[in-house]
C-alpha cells in the first residue's frame, strides 16, 4: 500500500471514530507501529490530526498543508463528481467559462455536457486536457509557472490572462469554506488569480466538497458574498449555511 494509501485510510478512520490506536492502524495498514507513527507525524504536521500516546484524535479545522494531488484525487471522489455535475448543469450554449485548478475542477471539466458549446478558459493543464479535442469547445490556457501535482499555472503571466477576459461563469477550486473566514486556499499566487477571476466574472461558484467545510487554509480568498454560490455534496452545518443566506450566495447541493 502506498503512503498516500494509508494517509487516506488513517483519515477515513479518524472521521468514523474520532480516535484511533497505533497497533489497530499497524493491523488495518499491515505495515509495522514506527510506520504507522511515521504516517501520523505526517499527517499532524499536515494538521489533519493530533497525535496522543499510542494513537491520534482528530484535528481541529486549521490552516495546515494541502495533501498532495494523489491523495486528494482519490479522496471523496463520489462527492466531487457529484458536485461536477451540479456544476455543469449551470452550464448554457455560447458562454465564456473559467475552470480553476483542483481536483474538483477537474471533475467540473469531465462533466460538461457534449452539447455544450463554448469557450473554457482555465489556469489547470489537467482541466484543458480534459476538454482539449472536444467539439464545440475552445479551450483557452493561461501561461505562467506550473505547479507540480495539479498541474495548476500561476504567476504574473497568469493575472494579466485573466484581467482581459470578461466570463459569463466560474468555478472555483478551494482549500476551505469557512462562516467568518469565507474562501481560503493553500497557494498566494493561485489566490491571486482566483481575485482577479472573481472582480471580472458575471457569476462565480466555489466548489467544496463537505470535507472543506469549516476548514480554513493559510490565505484569504475572499468574503462569502464575494461568491455567487457554493457547489457542494451534502448540507453544510447550520453556522456556514447561514452565513451563506446572511451573503446572499446560492447553495447548490443535492
Amino acid at each position: 500500500m502506498l503512503p498516500a494509501q494509508r494517509h487516506q485510510r488513517i483519515i477515513e478512520a479518524l472521521g468514523r471514530k474520532g480516535t484511533v490506536r497505533t497497533e489497530d492502524l499497524a493491523a488495518l495498514l499491515g505495515v509495522s507501529h514506527e510506520t504507522v507513527r511515521r504516517d501520523l507525524a505526517i499527517l499532524e504536521r499536515r494538521a489533519l490530526l493530533v497525535r496522543v500516546h499510542g494513537g491520534a484524535t482528530s484535528a481541529p479545522s486549521g490552516t495546515g498543508e494541502e495533501l498532495s494531488y494523489l491523495e486528494r484525487s482519490t479522496s471523496q471522489s463520489e462527492a466531487k463528481a457529484v458536485i461536477g455535475e451540479l456544476a455543469a448543469q449551470l452550464l448554457r450554449p455560447g458562454q465564456t467559462v473559467i475552470i480553476d485548478v483542483g481536483t474538483t475542477a477537474v471533475h467540473v471539466a469531465r462533466a460538461v455536457p457534449p452539447s455544450f458549446r463554448g469557450v473554457v478558459a482555465t489556469c489547470s493543464l489537467l482541466v484543458a486536457a480534459e476538454l482539449a479535442g472536444r467539439p464545440g469547445v475552445e479551450v483557452l490556457v493561461a501561461g505562467g509557472r506550473v505547479r507540480q501535482g495539479d498541474l495548476a499555472v500561476s504567476n504574473a503571466h497568469t493575472l494579466g490572462f485573466f484581467q482581459d477576459l470578461r466570463a459569463d461563469v466560474a468555478f472555483l477550486g478551494s482549500g476551505g469554506v469557512d462562516a467568518e473566514a469565507g474562501l481560503t486556499d493553500y497557494f498566494l499566487d493561485e489566490v491571486a488569480t482566483k481575485r482577479v477571476i472573481l472582480a471580472n466574472t458575471a457569476r462565480t461558484y466555489v466548489l467544496a466538497d463537505s470535507s472543506k467545510h469549516g476548514r480554513v487554509a493559510a490565505y484569504r480568498v475572499c468574503a462569502l458574498d464575494d461568491l455567487s454560490g457554493l457547489i457542494t455534496d451534502g448540507e453544510p452545518s447550520p453556522a456556514l449555511a447561514s452565513a451563506l443566506v446572511r451573503a446572499g450566495a446560492e447553495m447548490i447541493n443535492p
